[in-house]
């Protein structure tokens, strides 16, 4: 699992997936990832640009990430959706659970 980071505006966490799938092939490996990444972040983006599938398992990793932020006093954010992926997540009402932005930028500017 590629996961490419910086840090943006300061102090936002930005990670850039590098996997066509989030799904129960990987999930595992994302999810232990993901939280030695954010593991004492506040703000995070995840840049889901290459993304082009979701499957329920990579959603529930993915609420683990914003429950760990949360938890912290922080929000764990979405950027660059592909059209089915977004599909996806308005369907199970998770555009109500994330902050969803059209850029990394955007997501970034948020947090200010």
């Amino acid at each position: 699992m590629e996961l490419l980071n910086q840090i943006q505006g300061g102090d936002v966490l930005v990670i850039r997936m590098q996997e066509d799938n989030l799904d129960a092939s990987n999930v595992r490996v994302f999810r232990e990832s993901m939280q030695a990444l954010i593991k004492d972040k506040t703000k995070v983006v995840l840049d889901m640009s290459s993304l082009k599938f979701v499957d329920s398992s990579g959603l529930g990793a993915l609420i683990s990430c914003l429950r760990d932020t949360n938890g912290r006093k922080g929000d764990f954010r979405l950027s660059n959706m592909s059209r089915p992926v977004l599909a996806l997540f308005e369907l199970m009402r998770m555009h109500r659970v994330f902050g969803i932005h059209e850029t990394a930028e955007g997501a970034v500017a948020s947090f200010s």
